[in-house]
């Protein structure tokens, strides 16, 4: 009896230990093995990590059919079935096919000129679209400003207490040095740029796509610190028609439409907006820390198709009349008092032809016209009053080969401003630019591409630039990239800046052509990107390191005769790095953005840290999202303390948002809780001093909205 009760175990225990079979498989393309691609049992409902050599083992099955997902960022995943025990002893191959439809994969880059996908791009290229770029716009439908400010290692620089002007400041430089471009379009530059990115709504854009250092090669002078192109929508294969209703708890409506259709060889666009607030003082100061202003925006585009010329023609016309300071005044309560008034008219012309010439050869011609009106009047009947007309031509010449890619071109911009102010400074100028550029995309094998550029730009009043360049990515695997890049910038003088901005141009002199020159740059970036997924959560890590050097930069001194711009004895160096870390996993999102900024003034020998420039700040973003149903979205962003021009030390802070939006087929609402936190400067800091009917304005590096609740409508037909 014990014979037959040790024989049956052992038979039972034989039998269980030859149901256990192991997997052993090798991950691969067929460029090579796959290391960090990932295989998951659905019946074990467990998975494992390939390892360097793209070798997983998986122990444990049990006989028969056992199902298998294998995945790896940027590949196709595939299911794949094996009956246990298998045949064979010998390793298993399975081989993933790169992904053709991935959305990352798919998104077109214009600004580099090349039209190539964002992950083939050697230059680093920054995309906020699609969903992002919805969820932005339900946080602000009114401007671009807060859809610029929350990413990573971008800061829009508040430059008026009451008007709320600001500016865009790229990895702690002055807004001055970002170049802002519509649709490839230098349309906002010099005076131009004042109140830009507050009059510019996102509701026709897109996708807005940011490149970070020097970039004067592709555009001419201006994009020291980086450019912004934002990217109009145009007609589709489906009509849209759509409409948003936004209103906020600070007095602010934005009613928005945009209209857009193919018809064969004929194409239409067209937007219009009206913004509008009432004056909003949330600390019961006094001041208005929002304005009270309307808008006015209209934007057709015209389309024509054909089978080897492509052209569109379109205007924009903006108008808007603004007034912050003294609440009280504005609302009629008392006859005087300390005011901020802007009224301006915006009107541009944009030209772009396409024409086919060969297969691989297309001519371009674009044109673009701008007019700017602006009458800027405050207290004691001081007023600033200008208008500026300035044009941009462009002809290249794009040829394409089978592992290269040349774009060869000539253009002229002019800048003319004239002073209407009945005064002694008139600030009045007229530049002219005459640019040559080469561009060359190399790919001599399918892992490594090398772009290198040179534009040569002669500049009235103050002589010839010479613009290098260079790009450079390698990629190791499907979901490892490396990229270097550099390159050379420059900036023209004018007095149109924060500073400037700041004083509302009181007493500040005319550029002196004969004693100032151009500023000028040399930096670079270095970049790593990392894509992964253990099981199903989906991992992506961007590490850049960046230096951007700015040598006699423009600095305000202060005399007897007024307030001079001058280019200064010294440097200014930004250096630093951004990590972008995203995770994914079923409808959530999380994405954490860090940005260290060392951002020195090196004048006469002495080096000091750059007012208004955080060290340290860090975005989080946590979305849930069921796909044309629902979002869900919580943010939190922390700034480290920042230097003052007084030589003060601001506050650190935090602000944080949570936004809604239930989705139906043709219509979604949502809701908007905007620095839920109450953060404002005003509640543990100062923004002016003396009285309030003639305040002296401190540095605005906080906000002074504090918490803001908007919500609203959008019809989609």
């Amino acid at each position: 009896m014990k014979i037959f009760l040790l024989s049956t175990l052992f038979c039972c225990i034989t039998s269980l230990l030859n149901a256990q079979n192991t997997l052993k498989a090798v991950i691969k393309t067929d460029q090579g093995p796959l290391a960090g691609a990932s295989i998951f049992w659905k019946e074990g409902a467990k998975g494992i990590v390939a390892d360097t050599t793209g070798l997983v083992v998986l122990p444990g099955m049990p006989n028969g059919k056992q199902t298998f997902v294998v995945s790896y960022v940027g590949m196709q995943d595939k299911t794949i079935s094996y009956t246990f025990p298998l045949a064979t002893d010998d390793v298993v191959e399975i081989e993933l096919e790169e992904a053709g439809h991935e959305d990352e994969e798919e998104v077109i880059v214009t600004t580099t000129r090349t039209s190539r996908t964002i992950l083939n791009t050697p230059t680093r290229v920054e995309i906020i679209s699609g969903e992002e770029l919805e969820e932005k716009g339900n946080m602000k439908p009114g401007d671009i400003r807060m859809l610029l400010n929350e990413s990573t290692g971008i800061q829009t620089q508040q430059t008026s207490a009451t008007s709320y002007n600001s500016s865009i400041r790229i990895q702690g430089l002055d807004g001055r040095y970002t170049q802002i471009l519509r649709d490839g379009f230098p349309l906002y530059a010099g005076f131009s740029g004042g109140l830009s990115i507050m009059q510019i709504a996102p509701l026709d854009l897109r996708p807005v796509e940011v490149i970070k250092g020097s970039s004067s090669t592709l555009y001419g002078g201006g994009a020291i610190a980086g450019l912004v192109n934002l990217v109009s929508k145009t007609p589709g294969d489906k009509r849209e028609i759509s409409f948003l209703a936004n209103g906020t708890t600070a007095g602010g409506l934005d009613l928005s439409g945009f209209y857009s259709q193919r018809f064969s060889k004929v194409g239409v666009t067209v937007f219009g907006s009206r913004n509008s607030n009432k004056a909003f003082d949330p600390a019961n100061i006094g001041l208005t820390a929002i304005p009270e202003f309307s808008r006015y925006t209209i934007n057709p585009r015209l389309f024509l198709y054909g089978k080897k010329l492509n052209a569109n023609i379109g205007f924009s016309y903006i108008t808007e009349d603004r007034i912050g300071g003294n609440v009280d005044f504005i609302k009629g309560k008392r006859p005087t008092g300390y005011f901020e008034k802007n009224e301006s008219d915006r009107f541009t012309t944009q030209l772009d032809i396409r024409y086919q010439m060969a297969e691989n050869t297309t001519f371009n011609l674009r044109n673009s016209y701008s007019r700017f009106d602006r009458r800027l009047s405050s207290v004691t009947n001081y007023a600033f009053e200008g208008v500026q007309q300035s044009s941009f031509s462009e002809l290249s010449l794009n040829y394409n080969r089978s592992k290269s890619q040349w774009i060869v071109g000539l253009n002229f911009l002019s800048d003319d401003f004239n002073e209407n102010t009945n005064s002694n400074l008139k600030r009045d100028y007229d530049y002219n630019t005459y640019g040559a550029f080469i561009q060359n995309t190399w790919q001599p094998v399918e892992k490594f591409t090398l772009e290198t550029g040179l534009r040569g730009d002669y500049v009235s009043e103050f002589g010839f630039e010479l613009l290098p360049r260079f790009s450079a990515m390698y990629r190791f695997t499907p979901a490892l990239t490396l990229r270097l890049g550099g390159g050379a910038g420059y900036k023209t003088p004018t007095v149109f800046n924060e500073e400037s901005e700041r004083l509302q141009f009181r007493s500040v002199l005319p550029i002196d052509v004969n004693r100032t020159e151009n500023e000028r740059s040399i930096g670079g970036n270095f970049d790593i990107n990392y894509r992964t997924s253990l099981g199903e959560v989906g991992f992506s890590i961007n590490q850049l390191f960046f230096y951007t050097k700015l040598n006699k930069p423009l600095v305000l001194f202060t005399s007897g005769f007024g307030n001079e711009f001058k280019n200064a004895e010294g440097h200014i160096d930004t250096k630093g790095m951004e990590t972008n870390i995203k995770f994914t996993y079923a409808d959530f999102k999380l994405f954490i953005g860090y940005t260290y900024a060392d951002v020195e003034t090196n004048f006469n020998g002495v080096k000091e840290w750059f007012p208004l420039t955080a060290k340290h700040r860090l975005n989080n973003v946590l979305m849930y999202e069921i796909e044309e149903k629902l979002k869900l979205g919580l943010e939190a962003y922390y700034f480290s303390p920042q230097r003052l021009n007084d030589n003060t030390k601001g506050k650190p802070y935090w602000i944080a948002g949570f936004m809604a939006e239930k989705i139906w087929e043709r219509f979604s609402v949502y809701i908007n809780f905007e620095n839920f936190t109450n953060t404002r400067q005003s509640r543990f800091d100062t923004i002016y001093t003396g009285n309030i009917d003639n305040p002296i304005f401190r540095d605005i590096y906080a906000p002074v909205e504090g918490f803001v609740v908007n919500g609203g409508i959008k019809i989609k037909l």
